[in-house]
Order: structure tokens, then C-alpha cells, then sequence
């Protein structure tokens, strides 16, 4: 359910997350029910809250030394937290926990997020916010019980649409993680309603706090309903969001002239993560060439 409380703060893993863990082996596991069962509550406390927009209960279930798989603290995940909620009114989160393995003291946790709210614009035109990730969430078990200490993304889209968007079978193309410094396309699918003009953009951008928005370049859909980019991966080892943005207008002739109306809006968003460079290999690599030449 945090999912789409990051996104919507950025944009108005397999990546390992950065809390350090001395894991043990994952592969003899000592599993007990009543702990699985009390991380499970926890997780499930967390929707519950979230749905409340309970603040102080929902950042309660964190620990302290809490960083997520982008590099967010407690400090950062709480501001964005709060973002969010003052700016909608009500968004609705949900959970799928597909699996829980526990071992002593640390626990890990497999689960489907989901989240959905109403978004009106005006009388005329509704918006609909959606949200689906795969996560892993790294709980440890403390003095005041089980606490999250991290949690990656492995998969993660969220869509905004607005009027005539909402229809819409879009279809935006991503791989779900890429090298550092590397290129990788995008690719925007989606048929326009009959008689309507479709503009749209694709922009990427590096998942951080406080978000540095790109300037979005909208064109005129291609006559196949096709529209791609090629980006370049970052090289400050940073997770990324490509984020396809949407127009669909109208045209109406009336007294010999022109007149276009907006019918929908909005953006659809995927997460690529981006795998870090082997700092190591490349200093190696560089050493090795000036030696030999």
C-alpha cells in the first residue's frame, strides 16, 4: 500500500535495499506459525492504518533505522507519506500476501500492493488513480515486536486517468531492471477513441527526493498507435520511472472555425530498477588497459 504513496509524492527491486542485514540462511528455515503469523498482522495493520490515514499508528510499524530500496530514511518516507495524504482525499490500499519465511529474529515477506481512488477534476471530467507492485518486505523482530526495516520493489505500475482516458487499453513497455549506463527502450501502445486527436510523451526519471521533473516533449501518435524512446539508464545507481503522459482532444467546426476540446487525460508510470555498476571491475579493467599500453 506505500507503493503509490512514493509515487504520487514524486511524481506532483530487485535492487538489494540499503538497511545492512546479517542474514542468516533462508535455506533451513526454523519457521514458526505464531511468529509468520504475527508478521503477517503487522503488514495487514499497516492497510489498515494506511486506510485510516492513521500517521503516528501507520509509521509505528518502521523501525527507527529504516531505509527502503531507493535510499529513503523514516524521515524521508514520513514527508512523502504526508504529502500524499493531505493532498487526496481518500485512497483506498490493499494486500495480497503471497508468502512469509521467517528465521530467529528476521523475516521476509513477498506481497501484491494495490491501491485506487476517485480523482475529480470537475463536474465533467473524473479521474481514476490505480496502482499494482510486487514487493519484498525485511521485517525485524524488536523489544516492541516486529518492525519493517526494509522493503524492495520488483515490479510497480501505477496509472492516473482522466475522461476518456480511463478506456483506455494502454499498454507501456519497460524491462523491470537494467545496468547502470545502459540503454533501454520504452514503448507507448494505445488505440485513441474514433475522431480523436492523441498527443503523448515519454519521459524517465530518477527516483529522489525532492523529484527533479523532466520537461515532457509531446507528439502526435504515430499512425500505428505506437509511440517509443530510447533512454540511457543513470549512473548514479538510482532506481528510475518511465512515465507516459496522454492528451486525447476533439475538434469541433463551428462558424468556420475550429475549436478543440479536451476530452481525457493522464499518465501511466512503470519502474525500471537500475543495477549498480561493479565499481570494482572497472577500476580493475581501466588499471589492466594502462599497464598494457
Amino acid at each position: 500500500m506505500k507503493r503509490i504513496i512514493l509515487i504520487l509524492s514524486l511524481i506532483v527491486t530487485s535492487a538489494v535495499p540499503v538497511y545492512a542485514w546479517e542474514m542468516p540462511s533462508f535455506f533451513n528455515l526454523r519457521i514458526t506459525k505464531d511468529e509468520a503469523r504475527e508478521v503477517k498482522k503487522v503488514l495487514e495493520s499497516q492497510v489498515k492504518y494506511a486506510n485510516k490515514t492513521d500517521f503516528d499508528k501507520f509509521i509505528s510499524t518502521y523501525d527507527q533505522k529504516y531505509i527502503n530500496g531507493d535510499g529513503f530514511n523514516l524521515d524521508t518516507y514520513s514527508s512523502l507519506v504526508k504529502d500524499t495524504w493531505q493532498t487526496y482525499d481518500k485512497i483506498e490500499y490493499g494486500i495480497e500476501i503471497k508468502n512469509v519465511a521467517v528465521c530467529d529474529d528476521k523475516a521476509i515477506a513477498e506481497l501484491i500492493e494495490t491501491s485506487y481512488a476517485e480523482v475529480p477534476v470537475n463536474e465533467a471530467i473524473t479521474g481514476e488513480l490505480r496502482s499494482i507492485a510486487n514487493s519484498v518486505y525485511y521485517l525485524q523482530k524488536t523489544n516492541d515486536g516486529w518492525k519493517v526495516v526494509s522493503d524492495s520493489i520488483l515490479d510497480e505500475t501505477t496509472s492516473m486517468l482522466y475522461g476518456e482516458a480511463k478506456n483506455l487499453d494502454i499498454k507501456l513497455t519497460v524491462p523491470k531492471q537494467i545496468l547502470a549506463d545502459t540503454e533501454y527502450t520504452a514503448s507507448l501502445e494505445f488505440t485513441p477513441p474514433a475522431e480523436t486527436i492523441a498527443i503523448a510523451s515519454i519521459t524517465s526519471e530518477k527516483v529522489e527526493y525532492p523529484q527533479k521533473q523532466m520537461q515532457e516533449v509531446f507528439r502526435k501518435m504515430p499512425e500505428d498507435n505506437i509511440l517509443e524512446r530510447i533512454f540511457r539508464s543513470n549512473t548514479d545507481n538510482v532506481n528510475e520511472y518511465i512515465i507516459a503522459s496522454i492528451g486525447l482532444t476533439k475538434a469541433a467546426v463551428s462558424d468556420m472555425s475550429i475549436k478543440l476540446s479536451l476530452t481525457g487525460f493522464g499518465y501511466t508510470i512503470k519502474r525500471v530498477n537500475v543495477i549498480p555498476q561493479n565499481k570494482f571491475i572497472t577500476v580493475k579493467e581501466e588499471t589492466e588497459n594502462a599497464e598494457n599500453k
